[in-house]
């Protein structure tokens, strides 16, 4: 890993982000004629998953750096109070509603008034077009436009593809869903690669990260962190109201249990070598609620005693509070996607050990340049991710200088790359 690679891998982190925030102001102008526009926005998918939960205050971050003049207006998939009362804390000045769509018609009053006040409908960051009705109901009852940001997409269905016909942009967040979106036959120069809008998360809980890297003795950029994942996501274990059939419930349960020791055993590994060749400590945390309950089992319990004494704990968190301690620490090491996204956002050098159940999200990684860093988990072993560890423990000074290069060279990379692009739908 050299120098050079280093730069371009987080010149491309940052740049894309902004590259995709300008070009969709601009399509956002350009559709609605105004500078000022009123934004109606969809997001927080689920508010059991740290990663969802960034996609919406990383979304308004970057609406609000790209259309400062514009009104947003969110329009909440999932209903929690803590989550909302954080985005109020930071947006106070974004209105929150929630409806269900019936026959393509908002049952809320606050959804209909918002319709009638936008002047553009954007689908937020997510696993695929989660809030598909919203969208339809939007385009049936107001004919204005609308655009998506940051979305995978591996299946495009009759009906999607009637609606996405009809978007006025289609941005996602790898590469790998223009090529679904091509062969589905949409394309144009309104399709464009924008990576998952937590990218550009800002929001950042210094105080409660303080007191809790204070309590456990976790000095800056002294541990790691390691986030486990399961192959697939037991969302009966998080929703008792999941509809999961018992055969379902067997099928994910057996793909899990025949490979939970053998994923986590390597990063285990890692974590073993960090703590014996370094001194410091390790932080287990979680990005989904049910891997509080996993991170005793697959990542402490098996622990040599000597290491298991340097390992602290931390129980399901809200993304600011995360993205507060993943800026203090050396490296994050995750399973899962977007805590290494919120890590690198801060500065922090970021491993993501992907699992082939994952999606094709994970593609964003390699589109950013982020290759080195990446780690194919049935291609990789536990030395290989220990190595590399040990690899940026070495060259640290080093990675963290190629970070601040690259966050200086972002405006200048966006500004050329955007004339480019700009020419594809002027």
């Amino acid at each position: 890993m050299n120098d050079t690679s280093n730069i371009n891998r987080r010149n491309f982190l940052r740049q894309t982000s902004l590259l995709s925030a300008s070009l969709l102001a601009s399509r956002i102008v350009l559709a609605t004629g105004k500078s000022d526009p009123v934004i109606l926005f969809t997001s927080g998918w689920q508010d059991v998953n740290i990663g969802d939960i960034a996609h919406t205050p990383g979304l308004i971050a970057l609406l609000k750096k790209r259309l400062p003049q514009a009104k947003l207006i969110l329009w909440k998939r999932s209903r929690s109070a803590k989550v909302e009362t954080m985005l109020n804390h930071y947006y106070p000045d974004v209105r929150i509603i929630h409806s269900q769509v019936k026959d393509n018609v908002p049952q809320a009053e606050e959804v209909k008034q918002a319709f009638q006040q936008a002047d553009f409908f954007l689908h937020g960051s997510g696993p695929l077009v989660v809030a598909a009705d919203y969208l339809e109901a939007w385009h049936a009852q107001t004919h204005k436009p609308f655009g998506l940001f940051g979305v995978t997409i591996q299946d495009v269905y009759p009906a999607l593809k009637t609606l996405l016909a009809n978007a006025s942009l289609i941005f996602t967040r790898e590469t790998a869903s223009i090529e679904v979106l091509r062969k589905a036959g949409l394309s144009g120069g309104h399709i464009a690669f924008a990576p998952d809008a937590t990218f550009a998360l800002t929001i950042r809980d210094d105080e409660k990260a303080k007191a809790f890297l204070a309590a456990n003795d976790l000095k800056p950029r002294q541990f790691i962190c390691a986030i486990p994942r399961l192959r697939m996501t037991p969302y009966y274990r998080i929703n008792a109201n999941s509809g999961w059939s018992d055969a379902k419930i067997k099928e994910v349960d057996t793909l899990n249990d025949a490979w939970k020791e053998a994923d986590h055993a390597k990063l285990r590994e890692a974590m073993i070598a960090w703590v014996r060749q370094t001194g410091n400590k390790v932080l287990v945390c979680p990005e989904m609620t049910y891997q509080v309950d996993i991170m005793d089992e697959l990542l402490i319990d098996p622990l040599p005693a000597d290491v298991k004494a340097k390992v602290v704990r931390h129980l399901y968190w809200l993304p600011d509070e995360a993205a507060a301690v993943y800026a203090q620490a050396h490296t994050v090491l995750s399973f899962e996607c977007h805590s290494p996204i919120m890590a690198a956002v801060n500065g922090t050098p970021c491993f993501y050990l992907r699992q082939p159940q994952d999606t094709i999200k994970g593609q964003m990684y390699y589109d950013l340049g982020l290759g080195d860093w990446t780690f194919e988990i049935e291609q990789t072993t536990g030395q290989q991710i220990t190595n590399r560890l040990m690899q940026v423990t070495k060259n640290y000074k080093a990675a963290q200088q190629n970070v601040q290069k690259a966050l200086s060279n972002v405006n200048d990379r966006y500004d050329k790359t955007f004339q480019l692009l700009r020419k594809t739908w002027l």
